[in-house]
């Protein structure tokens, strides 16, 4: 989790163990160390493929917003991910695509004002 932002590892780890104690341990090993870390394809590639399915769903702005942080961080360009969203309109329709644009900018704006 830490290669897609630092510090998410215990943010999330934290947020999670606030509820209950194992919840932090059950999310992010399933997710991050069963899945994402698997081989076979690359976090960049990873990345690009959660960006697009976060963008088709509609309803996790958040982790959206999250994952193409996390994109940007591992080597997806701002270009890259704007042509994401914008594929998502044909197969997810245009209103996931809009929610898209808008995660896509609050991302950008996060990373700029990091810098």
């Amino acid at each position: 989790m830490n290669q897609l932002e630092a510090g998410a590892g215990d943010r999330v780890t934290a947020r999670l163990a606030e509820l209950d104690a194992g919840l932090s341990r059950l999310v992010t090993d399933y997710a991050f160390a069963d899945v994402v870390g698997r081989p076979g394809l690359d976090l960049k590639t990873r990345e690009m493929l959660t960006v697009a399915a976060l963008t088709a769903m509609g309803t996790a702005q958040g982790q959206l917003e999250f994952h193409m942080r996390a994109a940007l961080n591992v080597g997806v360009s701002k270009e890259e991910l704007l042509e994401i969203v914008i594929q998502m309109a044909v197969y997810a329709g245009v209103p996931a695509c809009m929610n898209g644009i808008t995660a896509y900018r609050s991302a950008l704006n996060s990373q700029s004002s990091s810098c």
